[in-house]
């Protein structure tokens, strides 16, 4: 039998069985992130105290007979751009105000609490949750587990890192333009970007307003269900969070071993997402994760996906536009307390005009119905996350010190979605030539979550690549 990984599923059925504790469980996480953290640059706050009360709680009401659910008695971290009670959100940043949120938890904090979840600690990101990691940065890098040499992926990097190096099982991220998706697929866990609105985004510093969506981080399909469940729904806090009709009872179809997709249609993206330069391994890895779908009953059809370089400049245009809003006045006060890679990104903001500004407004409005037309055809669509695997940290900026767009970022196939405000799940799909993970997206129509997260929990009952443990240890979690 394959190791079992440190998954929400696993942990809740060992919790429920009396096979571990809460405490258990919590002093393994803070055993692992002594053991592994000042390499892996996971962590840029630890709430271990507090961490070790909550778990003591958790054992208590349980043995009470008082059950919260899933998530209750369950580790979960963080990231510092999301405000979290028992310390500063700092957004991996010397400019933020540590008052910020001070002594508050964000909506989707409080709610992790509700349902038993105990906090670990908060994660690395990049400054702002924008721009590239720095070695002269006064926060720790974060590194990939399956590389220390190569970058886990940003922004969500720390939680990411983290959930693959079994520091904990599942963490919240946030995603403008990838930032969930990109960090799961460079470290081998799955992501979920969650529709625009599903999740209140109040109390996570803002980067993209219209653009910005928090969701979770974890080993498997099921274990982002479990969080969605728990963090969605709308807040008062939130302007732009809806009410959806939506069946969150995820957890519970997914855990009833349903493995049949059989009329589910398919749609199979591949135009500019294999160049010449991709991994060797790409394609082939690709067609036998979509060869899992169809031998399950899907039905695969290729698509090409409507308004694709337009969409993705509109994004992109919207994203440094709207940071900018957010830093400008900031930014021309304390310019050389940014960090070069984020300020030269924010700066960008400047070149845009208000006309361009609306002009991108308009594209998002018609890819959006474009992109609605497209899912009245298919349930799905896929394609890859990234055509390569995580990248050397020498590869992430120019010979300047600025971000280099060209030479990573047209790699990685995430933007296009944020525009759209439709969910998306990345999930890992195999490994590529130098041995590093690759995933795929599996994209669905706005509050399509429940579609989407069946069909990554199919495919992750037919493969064990969501399974794989990093070099660094091999060993499994103790449960």
């Amino acid at each position: 039998m394959p190791i079992e990984p440190y998954s929400i599923t696993a942990a809740a059925r060992a919790l429920r069985a009396g096979e571990t504790t809460s405490v258990a469980l919590i002093e393994t996480a803070i055993a692992r992130a002594d053991r592994y953290d000042s390499e892996l640059g996971v962590y840029l706050a630890r709430f271990d105290e507090s961490a070790r009360r909550q778990a003591q709680r958790a054992d208590e009401e349980l043995a009470r007979g008082v059950d919260r659910g899933v998530l209750h008695g369950i580790p979960i971290a963080v990231k510092d751009t999301v405000a979290v009670a028992d310390g500063d959100t700092t957004a991996q940043s010397l400019v933020h105000d540590r008052e910020w949120a001070a002594g508050r938890d964000a909506p989707v904090v409080a709610r992790l609490r509700e349902a038993g979840a105990i906090i670990t600690g908060k994660t690395t990101t990049m400054e702002f949750a924008c721009g590239v990691p720095s070695s002269s940065e006064p926060f720790p890098l974060p590194r990939n587990p399956w590389d220390p040499s190569r970058w886990a992926g940003g922004s969500s990097s720390g939680t990411a890192g983290g959930v693959a190096a079994g520091l904990f099982p599942a963490g919240l991220g946030s995603d403008t333009a990838g930032s969930i998706r990109m960090p799961a697929a460079f470290c081998g866990v799955t992501g979920l970007m969650p529709t625009f609105g599903h999740v209140p985004k109040s109390g996570c510093v803002p980067l993209g307003y219209s653009l910005d969506r928090v969701g979770p981080l974890a080993r498997t399909a099921a274990d982002c269900a479990a969080l969605l469940a728990v963090i969605a729904g709308p807040h008062a806090s939130d302007p732009d969070s809806t009410v959806a009709q939506v069946d969150h009872r995820q957890v519970s179809e997914l855990d009833s071993g349903a493995a049949d997709l059989t009329g589910l249609r398919v749609g199979v993206a591949r135009h500019a997402h294999f160049p010449v330069d991709a991994d060797p391994a790409l394609l082939g890895v690709f067609d036998c994760a979509l060869g899992v779908l169809t031998a399950c009953g899907a039905q695969a059809e290729e698509v090409t996906l409507p308004y694709w370089n337009e969409t993705i400049v509109a994004t992109i245009v919207t994203a440094t536009c709207e940071a900018l809003a957010y830093h400008r006045t900031t930014l021309s006060q304390r310019w050389n307390d940014y960090f070069v890679a984020s300020r030269g990104l924010l700066a960008k903001g400047a070149l845009v005009s208000g006309a361009d500004y609306v002009q991108a407004q308009r594209v998002r409005r018609v890819a959006q119905a474009a992109i609605g037309e497209l899912f009245e055809r298919f349930d799905v669509v896929v394609c890859p996350t990234a055509s390569v695997g995580a990248p050397r940290f020498d590869e992430l900026l120019d010979e300047a010190g600025f971000q280099d767009d060209a030479r990573l970022f047209g790699k990685v196939y995430t933007p296009y979605w944020n525009g759209l405000g439709t969910p998306v799940l990345a999930l890992p799909m195999g490994f590529g030539a130098t041995g590093l993970p690759l995933s795929w997206q599996i994209a669905g129509p706005a509050f399509g979550e429940t579609t989407i997260l069946r069909v990554g929990d199919v495919f992750q009952r037919h493969t064990e690549w969501h399974r794989q443990l990093p070099p660094l240890d091999r060993t499994a979690v103790a449960l």
